[in-house]
């Protein structure tokens, strides 16, 4: 009792309608919803091949350790029931866009996270985030979004074998007899069921159930589709934790990329990173009863600090950007109201580091489901009214109207640049250019914010660097 009245206290459980045993229930409701990225993070960052292959022993143990430690400060700094843990989507590009398209390593990658994560902490120190979100077009910010999310929902169907390259048609649908396959399909329909019935943890539950089913497969069918190690029952489930990674981050991607473009793709991730941040934040903070008559979130700076150093700390432990979860909700909508929820779903993380010889059974079929379905949910901006992201001030805004040249030519060309050339960069850029030159040709120069100017024009030189001879 005397424990319990320290939490209160701490907590304010009392005050905030709570108490401790809805507050324990809402944190294991929580990461129960959250759980799936300790295996989805180290099956997307290992995914490039070596010599740089980032090892799953060290990026399970970084994931959660990163999780645990940024969500319990966020609880014990906000007292709110925000929970933190690597960001989808950004892994995606740090895998397949900075480290496979662009050739960087995997430490030159992660300092570019660093870099973004910094960016975002001074923004917040100095105050200016509103300055920043009011220079993007709240179209704009939907799309990288949304484009985001189409391009781990196309790295899930290829992840999953179920669409493969082809040279005369760029992609086609994969061999739908094989075993991996097989694994992707039934992942697929057994998280859609689950989602379907609204079970939490529906994302989770679809990884182990895929795996236990690649684990069958390969034992009845002897199948060599897998590769060693990876749908077999371990020969040990734990073991010591492995932090061969943490601080294992450069930055000399400047070196490699050329400065400007450098600038560019730090500016690139920083961006989607940012936007995500602010949406979530105002979204459970609406359901939670955060946010003030004016709906806005109070001591914001708070959140917005711990989350952008969050961000520094995933790309310093190798485990990629880390950032607020919207799935912060699930723990939200069973009653969790303060800040004792994150400091449960941290210690839930922690305790989950000696698994990570579990997490190394798990094919990268298994995981695809949980891409293709995050995917879909990261497009849902779409159909959505949503209020203006700072604040909420800006009053309900209406789905993106793609019969207006305006915005639907520049949502659409951000959304489909990036999944199909696999770099978020390509995608924001493009979108960047393609608005402000309708602006432009419109006659509408008061309605370009000067920042838009920037960005597009060294977005613009971005693009035509190797037809100006330049090296940047």
């Amino acid at each position: 009792m005397e424990a319990e009245g320290l939490l209160d206290r701490v907590f304010q459980l009392r005050a905030l309608g709570t108490d401790l045993r809805t507050e324990v229930i809402a944190g294991l409701t929580t990461f129960m919803v959250m759980a799936y990225i300790i295996f989805v993070n180290p099956s997307i960052l290992s995914t490039p091949t070596p010599p740089d292959r980032l090892p799953v022993s060290a990026v399970t143990t970084s994931t959660a350790l990163v999780a645990g430690i940024m969500t319990i400060a966020m609880g014990l700094a906000t007292n709110r029931a925000y929970a933190i843990a690597p960001g989808m989507g950004l892994n995606a590009v740090v895998a397949f866009q900075l480290m496979g398209a662009m050739g960087l390593t995997a430490a030159e990658a992660m300092g570019v996270i660093v870099a973004e994560g910094l960016i975002i902490t001074l923004l917040v120190l100095l105050g200016i985030r509103r300055y920043v979100m009011t220079a993007i077009p709240l179209e704009l910010k939907q799309a990288i979004s949304v484009g985001i999310g189409l391009f781990i929902l196309f790295i899930g169907l290829v992840n999953g074998g179920i669409v493969v390259p082809d040279p005369a048609t760029l992609v086609r649908m994969g061999d739908l007899r094989g075993v991996p396959v097989f694994v992707t399909v039934v992942g697929l329909l057994l998280t859609m069921f689950l989602l379907s019935r609204n079970v939490r943890g529906a994302l989770l539950w679809g990884i182990l159930g895929a795996t236990v089913v690649a684990i069958i497969a390969r034992a009845v069918t002897g199948t060599e589709a897998f590769p060693p190690g990876v749908a077999q029952l371990p020969s040990q489930w734990i073991a010591a934790p492995d932090f061969s990674r943490v601080g294992d981050f450069s930055f000399g991607f400047f070196a490699k990329l050329g400065v400007l473009t450098g600038i560019l793709v730090v500016l690139s991730i920083m961006m989607a990173d940012f936007f995500d941040t602010m949406g979530t934040l105002i979204g459970v903070g609406r359901q939670a009863g955060y946010l003030d008559e004016r709906g806005e979130l109070p001591q914001a700076q708070r959140a917005l600090l711990v989350d952008s150093l969050a961000a520094v700390a995933g790309g310093a432990a190798s485990a990629s950007s880390a950032t607020t979860y919207i799935e912060s909700a699930a723990g939200v909508g069973v009653g969790g109201r303060s800040g004792l929820v994150s400091v449960v779903v941290g210690i839930l993380f922690l305790l989950s580091m000696p698994f990570w010889p579990v997490v190394g059974i798990v094919p990268a079929q298994a995981t695809a489901p949980a891409l293709i379905i995050v995917g879909w949910m990261m497009m849902g901006v779409l159909s959505q009214a949503e209020a203006e992201a700072e604040g909420g001030r800006g009053g309900l805004r209406s789905s993106i109207n793609f019969a207006d040249i305006e915005v639907g030519l520049p949502v659409a060309v951000t959304m489909l640049v990036m999944p199909l050339t696999y770099n978020i960069t390509n995608g924001i850029g493009a979108g960047f250019i393609v608005w402000t030159l309708i602006k432009l040709f419109r006659g509408k120069t008061r309605e370009i914010h000067p920042v838009m100017y920037v960005i597009s024009l060294a977005f613009l030189v971005y693009f035509l660097r190797h037809y100006l001879g330049v090296a940047i």
